[in-house]
């Protein structure tokens, strides 16, 4: 990270100096009015924003608390340890980034002074235009929103590992410093680069929630929706189940328990989804798409479009 930004970053924070002062615990009253420590977002950020960041405290225990945006920690330097749904251990380390959506607790052991983390304060909304922007739907993108929306069913949290993902690194110093500087048209450049961050991310699925034995059938659910998302054409259960080194009952289990669907429902979803972008995006025939999607039987994909679009693939290009 660019030093200038990071001394920046380090400043000790009034909240901070109290602290150190001698007031060993934090001010709830800065972050919330209610009696149960769920941080409100119209305390941390100014009327009409979408987004903002603020350092996390150091040098004291963060209580455990809930949030009712989504919040995203980005880890400068150093280590911080936060306690998931009072399960899970994460140890946040240099380049790492956590989202956590609405329906998830944490808290936060002490940082030192040379744990410099930043919280990012995201309403829901913000996300629309960064979603939006990959063009494409597939299982993996649904995935992502559905976690960041308040009733996700699969997991509360992302973490992943993305020191070494240089494009990952770029756009989150872009964005630390386009919100601290307060440049005529952040909200615009910050709502592109998270639509480019999560591009980027989507990509590299397998880095998330590594590790962590209470997240084991999402780290399966992971590699099955990402094995999907490149082999919609022709992939087979059978094939990612051995892949994985699992039994196919396994993975249909585990694919209908936190998605809702089975192997062969996601990957209709995913060809469905194909021949959409490929009919927008293309002047391919239809016959010529339903080919490049691994469809053989014309009338089942007519129908299956026409269930899902309800309308069939040559007028959904005219509209």
């Amino acid at each position: 990270m660019n030093h200038a930004l990071l001394d920046k970053l380090r400043e000790i924070t009034p909240e901070e100096q109290a602290i150190l002062d001698g007031c060993f615990d934090i001010q709830k009253d800065l972050y919330t009015d209610k009696k149960d420590f769920i941080i409100d977002s119209q305390f941390l950020l100014s009327k009409g924003k979408l987004i903002d960041i603020r350092p996390h405290t150091r040098f004291a225990h963060f209580p455990r608390h809930r949030h009712n945006y989504v919040e995203m920690v980005y880890m400068c330097s150093g280590s911080t340890t936060h306690i998931i749904n009072d399960m899970d251990k994460i140890v946040l380390n240099e380049g790492d980034l956590l989202f956590l959506n609405q329906n998830v607790t944490q808290e936060i052991e002490a940082a030192g002074e040379t744990d410099i983390a930043v919280n990012f304060i995201i309403l829901p909304e913000f996300f629309d235009r960064a979603f939006n922007m990959i063009e494409q739907e597939n299982v993996l993108r649904d995935f992502l929103i559905s976690t960041l929306s308040q009733d996700a069913s699969l997991t509360n949290y992302l973490h992943f590992k993305a020191k070494d993902i240089l494009p990952v690194q770029n756009l989150l110093e872009n964005m630390i410093w386009t919100l601290i500087e307060q440049k005529t048209g952040t909200n615009t450049i910050n709502q592109i680069s998270m639509g480019l961050l999560f591009m980027n991310l989507s990509a590299f699925a397998e880095n998330i929630n590594q590790n962590y034995p209470n997240q084991y059938e999402q780290t399966l659910v992971f590699s099955v929706l990402k094995y999907i998302e490149t082999h919609y054409k022709n992939g087979t259960l059978a094939n990612i189940a051995d892949e994985l080194n699992q039994e196919t009952y396994y993975i249909s289990r585990l694919l209908k328990k936190h998605t809702g669907a089975n192997f062969k429902e996601l990957l209709q979803q995913r060809k469905l989804q194909q021949a959409v972008y490929l009919l927008k995006q293309t002047p391919l025939t239809v016959d010529s798409v339903m080919e490049a999607i691994g469809y053989d039987n014309s009338s089942y994909f007519y129908r299956k479009f026409r269930e899902k679009y309800h309308c069939s693939p040559k007028e959904y290009r005219r509209k």
